[in-house]
Parts: structure tokens; C-alpha cells; sequence
């Protein structure tokens, strides 16, 4: 006999208070870490009432957590809280945030964009910044100082997108003066923190985030116009770069020139802003977990150092068949985004009614996935909590098998809307990994105190306090 579906309220969760439920209980940069907990608590698939989020359920189970995520854009889309306060922020949407047909006609735009094949044909920008980078360093291992780890990782991820996505060339590796980065580096926090505030206190009270953001947005807007106009006078002097676009944000402008496209400049410039963003945030945090978990186990740190320093030459830049030979490096990726995914949650609204987890859904109801919930579950994952990079080069059995990491680790999503930028990702990630061991011996990673880097969450989850000290070869 199939079980009846339970209604919100038959649900268990963390006692209620009146008016604002569970509100208060929750600490926006540490949410991912109380909705496992939760999860540990309650079980898998528990309630909240958070505000002006309403009725929220939320999964820990990898299973209807999938059908969630395949259920977008026609079931779920993003909640509505985050589009506003982002455009209340003087933001325009990209593809990140849009729903419906806007979001079918740039999804088209962008995936266009990340094809594999143009983002190979980025590969050699993707090197110069990664000499940069090695500059950079070369500096600090000289001077025996202590690199901030993810504020150079940041660097290196600005530069980068900036490059392969729209032909501009932003060297924030050069130089310590105030750049791009900066700006954007604000704006996530604040988004965060206002999703998640009981009252709109920003519209009464000037403080410090208003001000940032009346520096930081026009500064952003006015490089995000600079690109676009660039890359509209390259495509109007050589038109027959419409047929081989020479960056991301050229083909995007091609896709959007095509007839009915149904796109005009200000979506580009809401995609080119998420790509700043989304490209900068999580890569680096995913590249500063990676060290750091390399560091904390020597022997999986020395089989990528070696595996880098056969396949790669330390007085050239590797070739992208070089960078496909790092398999093990590429193993220890994906066991890091899993440890420590940048995406550990997962909000959506549902568009209709439905039932995931046995549980009825109604229309405009939150869900919020707990992304890390099933793959730290030692029974669903041998050996969880262990960094064991074997596990994704199929030691441990085909990827169908049922203790398969993939099969529970979604750290890109799932479904339609699936990451369109996860091949160049994975490449940034090979490329920086391979410049860091080719040229330089890990000397420390680690934090000021001592004790094991925060978790900070601000919709990526980000390593506080890592710093890192190398020394040079040679």
C-alpha cells in the first residue's frame, strides 16, 4: 500500500515561535551547517517557517533532492526573494536567476557560449593569467611571507573569466591597488544577508552595505558595458569573427544577434555579471578547499605533485592534452567539491502542485535541499568523511554501483539547469593545480590560530583565514 503524503505542518522541525517561526534560529553564514544538523536531528526531510520564505521543507535525500533539481524550470525556479532583493540591489538578472522563457532563451545564449569547444579555443589566455599567478607567487615565496590563500585564488578566477569570457584583459594578479574584485566581492554577503533579514531595515537605515553598494554597482556596471563594447567593436571590425567568436561573451552577443533570439544587450549584461560573479566565487573557494585538503593528507598531495611533474614541463605551459592526463588531480577535485561543496544548499520555489519525499508540495512552498546531507552518510558512502580520491577512478566499481559517489554528489546540480560552466571550471582548476606544483613545494596551508578553516556561506561556501607560505624550485 502506497503511504499517504503528509502535509507541511505534520512534518517534523525545530520548535516554532510565533510570528517569525523559525527565523530567528537562523545564522545566515552557517545555514548550511544547521540544516544538517537538522537533518541529523529531525530526519531527512523536515519543516521550517522562515518569515517571508513562508513554509519551507527541507531534504536531505539524495533521491527526491534529484527530482527537485529535474524538475526546473517547469515545477521549481528560483525563489522569488532572491530576484527581487538582487534587482533591488540595482542588479541586472542573468541566467542564474531567471525563470520560464527568459531563462530557456538565455540558457540557449550561454550554453552556446561554455561549448567545450570554445573554451578549449580559450586555452592559451588561460595560461598567460596562469603565468601571472606564478609571478605572483614567486614574489611571496621570495619574500618567505604567507599568501592569502583565496584572495589570490579570487585573483587568478577574476582574470581568468575575464579572458576566456569576454577578451578583456584584467590583471588583478599584477597589482595589490583596488580593483574589480573588490566590488564583487561584496555583493554576494549582502544579497545573503538581506534574503534572510525579518525586515528590510536597508531601505531606513543608511549603514555600511548601502554605501558599499552605492561604490560597488556603478563600478561594476560601467566594466560590464566596457566588455560588451569591446566585444560589439571586435565582431563590427572583423565580421568574420561572428563565425568563430574569439571568447565567451562574443558568442554570446552572435547568439543574441540570431534572429527571434529574444535577447538584447541588458540580458548579455546580466550574464556577463553572473559569470563575473558565479566564475570568480566558486572556483577559487573550490581551488583553496582543494589545497587544503591536499595538505591535510600528504600522501594523496604527493601522488598529484608527482602525477603534475610527469605530465608537465616547468619551463612551458601545458597543453590541454597534458591538463586531460591529470586524472588523479581531476579524482581529488571531485572528492573536494563533495568534502566541501561551494554549493552546500539549494533553494527553490514550486511552481505547481506535486509530492517529493512523500511530502505534498503546493504552489509557491520553499524547498531547500541540503546538498551535503547523503554524501557524508557512511552508508551511502564508505568511509565519508575520509578524503579518498580512489573513489571516483573506479576503484571502487562502475559509476552506476550503489555506493558510486556520483550517484549521491551533485556539486554542479542536476537536471536542465544543470552548471553551463562546469568544463571550464574544471579546467581553470587543472590549470591553476598544475602551476602551483610545477613550480613551487607547499610549505604550510593553513590558519592563523591553528584550527581548521570556518565554513562561511555566503551562497558559496567559502574557506575563512587560509593562508598558505610556498617555496620555489629551482
Amino acid at each position: 500500500m502506497t503511504p499517504a503524503l503528509r502535509d507541511f505542518d505534520q512534518l517534523p522541525g525545530p520548535p516554532l515561535w510565533p510570528v517569525v517561526g523559525n527565523l530567528l534560529h537562523v545564522q545566515p553564514a552557517r545555514l548550511h551547517l544547521q540544516l544538517e544538523a537538522w537533518c541529523r536531528q529531525y530526519g531527512p526531510v523536515f519543516r521550517l517557517r522562515l518569515g517571508r520564505f513562508g513554509r519551507v521543507v527541507v531534504l536531505g535525500d539524495h533521491g527526491p533532492i534529484a527530482q527537485l533539481l529535474r524538475d526546473r524550470p517547469d515545477g521549481f525556479r528560483r525563489t522569488s526573494r532572491v530576484q527581487d532583493i538582487w534587482t533591488e540591489m540595482g542588479l541586472l538578472p542573468g541566467v542564474f536567476g531567471a525563470n520560464g522563457e527568459v531563462w530557456q532563451r538565455q540558457r540557449r545564449m550561454v550554453m552556446h557560449g561554455f561549448d567545450p569547444a570554445h573554451v578549449r579555443g580559450y586555452h592559451p589566455q588561460l595560461q598567460r593569467v596562469a603565468q601571472r599567478l606564478v609571478a605572483r607567487w614567486r614574489l611571496a615565496a621570495a619574500g618567505g611571507g604567507d599568501i592569502d590563500l583565496q584572495a589570490d585564488l579570487m585573483r587568478f578566477t577574476v582574470d581568468a573569466i575575464a579572458g576566456l569570457a569576454f577578451g578583456a584583459e584584467v590583471d588583478t594578479l599584477s597589482s595589490d591597488e583596488d580593483v574589480i574584485q573588490r566590488h564583487l566581492n561584496r555583493l554576494f554577503p549582502i544579497l545573503f544577508r538581506r534574503v534572510f533579514s525579518p525586515l528590510p531595515w536597508w531601505r531606513w537605515v543608511p549603514n555600511a552595505d548601502n554605501r558599499a553598494l552605492r561604490e560597488s554597482v556603478p563600478a561594476i556596471h560601467a566594466a560590464v558595458d566596457g566588455f560588451i563594447r569591446q566585444a560589439r567593436d571586435r565582431l563590427h571590425a572583423d565580421p568574420a569573427r561572428r563565425a568563430a567568436p574569439g571568447n565567451l561573451l562574443e558568442a554570446m552577443l552572435v547568439a543574441a544577434d540570431a534572429p527571434d533570439s529574444g535577447i538584447d544587450d541588458a540580458q548579455v549584461a546580466g550574464n556577463v555579471l553572473t559569470m563575473l560573479l558565479a566564475g570568480e566565487d566558486t572556483t577559487a573557494n573550490t581551488l583553496a578547499w582543494l589545497i587544503h585538503l591536499l595538505w591535510l593528507n600528504p600522501a594523496e598531495l604527493a601522488r598529484v605533485r608527482d602525477e603534475v611533474r610527469a605530465v608537465c614541463c616547468v619551463d612551458q605551459a601545458p597543453s590541454l592534452d597534458q591538463l586531460a592526463r591529470l586524472e588523479h588531480l581531476e579524482a581529488c577535485t571531485h572528492e573536494a567539491m563533495r568534502l566541501k561543496p561551494v554549493a552546500p544548499m539549494n533553494a527553490l520555489q514550486a511552481l505547481r502542485p506535486t509530492e517529493l519525499a512523500g511530502v505534498r508540495i503546493e504552489p509557491g512552498m520553499v524547498v531547500m535541499a541540503a546538498m551535503r546531507h547523503d554524501p557524508m552518510r557512511d552508508e551511502l558512502v564508505p568511509h565519508a568523511s575520509a578524503f579518498e580520491p580512489d573513489r571516483w577512478r573506479g576503484e571502487g566499481g562502475p559509476a552506476e554501483a550503489a555506493h558510486h559517489p556520483k550517484r549521491v554528489s551533485m556539486p554542479f546540480g542536476a537536471g536542465p539547469r544543470i552548471c553551463p560552466g562546469r568544463y571550464l571550471a574544471l579546467l581553470e582548476i587543472k590549470t591553476a593545480m598544475a602551476a602551483l606544483l610545477t613550480h613551487f613545494d607547499i610549505a604550510h596551508v593553513g590558519t592563523a590560530n591553528g584550527q581548521p578553516p570556518e565554513e562561511v556561506l555566503h551562497l558559496a561556501m567559502a574557506p575563512r583565514g587560509l593562508r598558505m607560505r610556498l617555496q620555489a624550485r629551482g
